[in-house]
């Protein structure tokens, strides 16, 4: 049988009983981990990561992919500041200890003030709440690094950085896959956000073409940028091999203003995406990343995550059930 999309559960930090099994109730078993609460200011040590995955292992689940070290690991990187030689090789260690583990990939973000929101409280359906960005609240937010980091220095920075770690990917046959800025706005806080376009991201893909500098493609992000339109983009960097992951989320609008939303009442239709996904190639796994927070629900969200994995889960088996 062809390979097909599955669904992976993520966006969690600490691996728990509960975790898995919650997962594996829902009939899940790749599991997608997010800026793990390990030991380390510098770095990950191997010990630790290996007891990570063998956590999976003994489970019955896989480790399919880590997204995000934290970002004291490799700020000086990112801006080009004193201690970026150390902070690079630190985060060549944590590659090469993914692939002596067996951990195939390691999203990454070039954001080093990180996502921004300008509420968690907005309203949605039935009084959900969920997070909203409005560029006006926050286009004269002061500087959270000091000065301003110009578009050419945050791209002369991640150049300077992957002709450092995609070689040692591709030994350690350890892939990494690029999240989008969020919001994908040019500037905040004096940080200039390179990855908020597609023409962005097609600078990236062809500055270093190969299969181990890729997206982890975060369709809200996308539908932020793009709303409908993200299709040419998903065709584009499928078609390609280059997608690794999706974050399968939506929002309503797109910046310099909008807000996140339930799956299927967003900007973008949920059914044709998938469509256009398996069409292009892509046999990743999906998530559900971020989620309105119902009534009732946990701090991590597990009903809310349960509603959008089912709906994941149907949109899935009628794909493939119509060939």
């Amino acid at each position: 049988m062809p390979e097909r999309i599955r669904i992976a559960l993520g966006q969690f930090r600490e691996l728990t009983d509960e975790q898995l099994t919650f997962a594996k109730q829902l009939g899940i078993t790749d599991i997608q981990m997010n800026t793990p609460s390990l030991p380390g200011e510098k770095r990950w040590e191997f010990n630790d990561l290996v007891q990570l995955y063998q956590r999976c292992v003994d489970a019955g689940v896989t480790l399919a992919a880590i997204e995000n070290v934290p970002v004291r690991f490799y700020e000086a990187a990112m801006l080009g500041l004193p201690g970026r030689d150390e902070a690079i090789e630190n985060y060549q260690y944590i590659i090469r200890c993914f692939g002596r583990i067996g951990i195939p990939i390691l999203g990454y973000h070039w954001m080093p003030n990180s996502v921004w929101r300008t509420s968690r409280s907005t309203p949605d359906r039935g009084g959900a709440q969920v997070t909203s960005f409005d560029m006006e609240l926050a286009k004269d937010a002061p500087y959270t690094h000091g000065r301003v980091f110009t578009a050419e220095e945050m791209w002369n920075n991640w150049v300077y950085f992957m002709k450092a770690v995609l070689p040692v990917a591709q030994e350690s046959n350890v892939k990494l896959a690029l999240h989008p800025d969020d919001p994908p706005v040019p500037m905040l806080g004096g940080v200039a956000r390179i990855f908020g376009s597609f023409e962005g991201f097609k600078r990236a893909m062809d500055e270093f073409d190969s299969p181990y500098n890729s997206l982890d493609f975060c369709q809200g992000c996308w539908s932020e940028m793009m709303g409908p339109k993200l299709f040419d983009a998903i065709r584009h960097f499928a078609g390609r091999g280059r997608i690794l992951y999706v974050h399968f989320r939506d929002v309503i609008g797109t910046v310099p203003k909008f807000q996140e939303t339930f799956i299927g009442r967003g900007n973008v239709d949920m059914w044709k995406a998938l469509q256009v996904y398996r069409d292009s190639g892509f046999t990743g796994f999906i998530l559900d990343d971020h989620v309105p927070r119902i009534v009732n629900d946990s701090p991590w969200g597990h009903r809310s995550r349960a509603y959008a994995i089912g709906y994941m889960q149907a949109m899935l088996d009628r794909l493939y059930a119509e060939g």
